[in-house]
């Protein structure tokens, strides 16, 4: 059966028992939205400050190809494995957005027998969060363009403001427009664009924010533009944006509670992009879960190279949270497309692509141990085409890396298939202390920042951009200089070629574009030609999307 036909025929329960019946949370403390979703109120997450803290688990993965890693439904097949095994465990997820819905994934909520439902609620609108986003971003937009209509008292030069609009769908036509055509009553004739919803600044302080007046004091601070003067900032508390925005986001801040296929709680919450944002689900979700559950199992979005990245050097950074040991998530499937494989044929045994591939594994887990201090635990990702040749393969040359690597069969048979990868996590993060390295110090310059990760993550033998990026960055040293750094690039490949497969060494990273998130506190750095607004394959999967008269909907996977 597909995804979705699994998740339909799922036995849910009534979240607000469920919530009780694991977790002991009273009916008092969630807004329920239908049967099966729930928010919870700030109030009683801020009542568990007190509470010890479980072990946090990072699930990341290594470089994504179209063959398909599985990290979030690793996540959840571990999840609901501890739970089997007797270990109180929450799941803390992102949630889905419907410009890769409808594009090219089709859905995110896990798969096979490891799935969070409701799966079409949860990839279609879910609970509004990220409308609510896109509304409060659109409306410091407005808010921009009204106040230069009506006579700009705060001498916004209009050719520098830094603000664009937010859609969360993938169209290419929006990424460069002009606003204020047909007239001087349509208001002030300028360049603009849109940027794709997880992408906003507004989506990162929302997963970064750890309170109502943090939320209120973070978008207050988002720079929007400068003066004519072209060197004084404008800030959204400069237009009284933060309180009508924040009012917008009242219920996006609650967490969201769903439940997996096998009844055990999952926290959906936030959702940037790892390769155009910092891809971590919220702050908020994360520290709740770890109040509530012995053990945390947690995902950041694409490869280790970003998505665990920005995890360690931005929420970990920001946050105060230790996690105890990482997940990486690989397939022999996409081992083998990092070998130089054709999608077409990976599913024929070729033991010499995935021997050539391993290296993409091997620089991760590297960067993992390495950089960022943490036990990693490799779980290959069992699809039925896997030759025991290639297991056994895979296997002895983990053992040569040193690496613990478990074959986990979750995807067939839910927490039940990864009991073992469940065992060796929870024994290993019981042996030893939380403890993990950054991989750069907040002290060093931004520059070196962004060195330190293209040359010790990706392999890099040089980095470069224009002198106008470089004279930006130092403009901001001063104001900014501590802030950590948010790499925009490619998820495909360490380099900043998608179609770069392996382990490449010694390329060049050309930072294209440097961007302020001041109200999230960090730098983006745009490596290569990385859009901030994707496009809609040739193909898209809203193509296979449809609903029956029956209101059944079908096509998401």
């Amino acid at each position: 059966m597909s995804d979705i036909e699994i998740a339909q025929q799922a036995t849910m329960k009534p979240i607000i028992g469920l919530a009780y019946e694991h977790f002991g949370i009273a009916a008092e403390h969630l807004d329920p939205i239908g049967h099966y979703k729930a928010k919870l109120s700030l109030e009683y997450v801020n009542s568990l400050a007190d509470q010890a803290d479980g072990k946090l688990i990072l699930v990341t993965a290594i470089s994504p190809t179209p063959a398909g890693e599985g990290k979030t439904t690793t996540t959840v097949g571990l999840g609901d494995a501890l739970n089997r095994i007797g270990k109180k465990t929450i799941m803390c997820l992102r949630e889905p957005s419907l410009g890769p819905c409808f594009g090219v994934k089709g859905g995110a909520a896990g798969g096979g027998y490891a799935q969070v439902v409701p799966m079409e609620d949860i990839n279609l609108h879910f609970t509004g969060d990220f409308h609510a986003i896109g509304v409060a971003h659109n409306l410091l937009s407005a808010l921009i363009d009204n106040h230069i209509n009506h006579g700009n008292e705060l001498d916004i030069d209009p050719r520098r403001i830094q603000w664009k609009r937010v859609v969360d769908m993938n169209d290419r036509a929006l990424r460069h427009i002009v606003v204020g055509m047909g007239g001087i009553a349509n208001g002030y004739l300028r360049e603009d664009g849109y940027d794709i919803v997880v992408a906003s600044e507004v989506m990162a302080i929302l997963c970064l924010a750890t309170s109502r007046a943090d939320l209120k004091d973070r978008l207050g601070r988002i720079v929007i533009g400068y003066k004519s003067d072209k060197v004084t900032p404008v800030y959204a508390r400069d237009l009284k944006a933060q309180g009508a925005m924040a009012a917008l986001l009242k219920d996006a801040i609650k967490p969201n509670l769903v439940q997996t296929l096998e009844n055990n709680i999952a926290i959906i919450h936030g959702g940037p992009f790892a390769n155009i944002a910092h891809g971590c689900n919220t702050v908020t979700a994360t520290k709740t879960a770890l109040k509530l559950a012995d053990y945390v199992v947690t995902e950041a979005g694409f490869g280790a190279d970003l998505g665990a990245e920005k995890f360690i050097d931005i929420k970990c950074r920001m946050s105060g949270l230790t996690p105890s040991a990482v997940v990486l998530v690989a397939t022999v499937r996409a081992l083998k497309f990092h070998g130089g494989i054709a999608k077409e044929a990976l599913n024929q045994e070729n033991l010499a692509a995935l021997e050539q591939g391993f290296a993409n594994l091997e620089r991760h887990y590297h960067n993992i141990t390495q950089h960022y201090g943490l036990p990693c635990v490799v779980c290959i990702n069992h699809f039925t085409h896997d030759s025991e040749a290639e297991i056994s393969l895979l296997q002895a040359k983990c053992a040569v890396l040193g690496a613990t690597c478990v074959v986990s069969k979750h995807w067939a048979q839910g927490g039940a298939g990864a009991e073992g990868l469940a065992l060796t996590v929870a024994e290993l993060v019981d042996q030893r202390t939380p403890a993990f390295s950054y991989v750069y110090d907040e002290g060093l310059s931004l520059w070196d920042k962004i060195t330190a990760i293209a040359t010790k993550l990706y392999g890099a033998g040089a980095v470069t951009a224009s002198t106008k990026v470089k004279a930006q960055l130092t403009a901001w040293e001063a104001d900014y200089g501590r802030f950590p750094i948010c790499m925009a690039k490619t998820q495909m490949s360490f380099s900043t070629n998608p179609n770069t497969k392996g382990a490449p060494s010694g390329h060049t990273v050309e930072i294209s574009d440097v961007r302020l998130a001041n109200g999230a506190g960090f730098i983006v750095a745009i490596a290569g030609d990385m859009m901030t607004m994707p496009g809609l394959p040739k193909a898209p999967a809203a193509e296979r999307i449809d609903i029956d008269d029956d209101g059944k909907i079908s096509g998401l996977f």
